[in-house]
């Protein structure tokens, strides 16, 4: 039977769920990654230690394995569960954390064979949201993502439970403690979408004022831990939380700077992408991530120094297709450059527009060369904005002829 914290008995009596999907801070687990053959897998297996590091959890052992395709009932075979079982048990492993998506079946099974709790990549990061949130909207936002995860895991939950049907006094009609559960689940996932909502008229009124006001709005995407909030408190003097951590930002932030000349820029920073980023969270916090898709221009943060800094570009590009920001223009700003040899500069494209810039956000090197590609995108949407005007008004002169 798959076993269920007091945070998930809370939340199916019909409370809030529980702040943390993984337990308590400061645990210790075996990591569990299975190489089916991926590219990437090892680049993969890196960012789950680091994602059981920022949850707070330490890594007791590694297990790896490869196979051609998952085990259908435990993810990585019989041979290798009986393997890991045997680690949990000598060592006393609490928590055994699998670098994978496992199915509700595959986990119930999985806890049962190890004898301890067991969860996946998915629910790490959930759990890493849940600790980092710090806005109201964020808040709810992981919220509705755990709620949609948990919904898919109640049979697991329930699996020894009586249905209400079958007892004294409740034969007939009734509902099953399954049926009540997700009804639960539902109701609190269609309130807190509605609280979304609300959120989300509120920086569409913030948005229009910009517009009306010829405000060049700026967001800063990447991948996670790329320097993005680095960055943007050295353009606006902001005081965002920085770590060396994944996902040390989550909470869209705005902040206006001044472009000499140009008038004001309204840069966001918003949460980082990473490999493998769950469904549910990307469609959890589709409305702060708006911002990005409302954006003038995308300030695409690479951590200069990774090796896989072009697969990194890849997924962040896959991620801002998924939510609807694939054609805004982007600008590449290549960060970290401390930590080589690469000078400070600027790339431009045949037609003299900035399509890189070379920058140190901790230093300050190369930033007077990323202000200078704010103040070109800046003249050039006035720019555009003057032509539009000229075409409607030509428009209208001719209409009234």
């Amino acid at each position: 039977m798959q076993q269920s914290s007091a945070g998930d008995k809370k939340l199916l009596s019909g409370g809030r769920p529980a702040k943390s999907l993984t337990g308590r801070p400061s645990e210790a687990a075996v990591l569990v990654s299975i190489d089916f053959g991926d590219s990437d897998h090892s680049e993969s297996l890196a960012e789950l230690r680091l994602l059981a590091e920022t949850a707070g959890v330490r890594t007791l052992a590694v297990v790896e394995a490869r196979r051609q395709r998952p085990d259908p009932a435990l993810f990585a075979g019989s041979g290798k569960v009986q393997e890991i079982a045997e680690l949990v048990e000598r060592m006393e492993v609490p928590l055994v954390i699998f670098n994978h998506d496992l199915s509700p079946a595959q986990m119930r099974n999985l806890t049962a064979k190890l004898n301890t709790r067991v969860i996946d990549r998915t629910m790490l990061i959930l759990d890493i949201f849940a600790q980092r949130a710090q806005s109201h909207e964020g808040k709810v936002q992981v919220e509705i993502a755990q709620l949609k995860y948990l919904a898919t895991r109640l049979v697991g939950m329930n699996q020894n439970m009586e249905q209400q049907k079958h007892a004294v006094g409740a034969r007939g009609p009734g509902e099953t403690r399954l049926e009540l559960d997700r009804r639960k689940l539902d109701k609190r996932v269609h309130l807190l979408k509605e609280r979304l909502e609300k959120l989300k008229h509120q920086r569409e009124v913030q948005r229009r004022s910009r517009d009306r006001h010829d405000v060049l709005s700026v967001s800063i995407v990447g991948y996670t831990n790329a320097g993005k909030s680095t960055l943007f408190n050295k353009l606006t003097r902001a005081d965002v939380y920085v770590a060396d951590q994944l996902f040390a930002t989550l909470d869209t932030t705005s902040r206006r700077m001044y472009a000499e000349g140009k008038g004001e820029i309204v840069l966001s920073d918003t949460v980082g992408f990473i490999r493998h980023l769950p469904h549910s969270l990307i469609a959890a916090f589709r409305s702060t991530l708006e911002e990005t898709v409302q954006a003038d221009l995308l300030l695409h943060v690479v951590d200069a120094n990774n090796a896989g800094r072009d697969d990194q570009i890849a997924e962040v590009n896959k991620v801002l297709a998924e939510i609807g920001a694939a054609d805004i223009p982007q600008m590449l700003v290549f960060n970290k450059i401390d930590r080589q040899d690469t000078p400070p500069g600027v790339q431009r494209d045949d037609y003299g527009r900035i399509t890189g810039v070379f920058v140190s956000a901790k230093t300050g090197a190369g930033m007077d060369g990323l202000q200078l590609a704010l103040m070109e995108a800046k003249a050039a949407r006035q720019a555009a904005a003057v032509i539009e005007n000229n075409v409607n008004q030509e428009s209208n002169e001719y209409g009234t002829e």
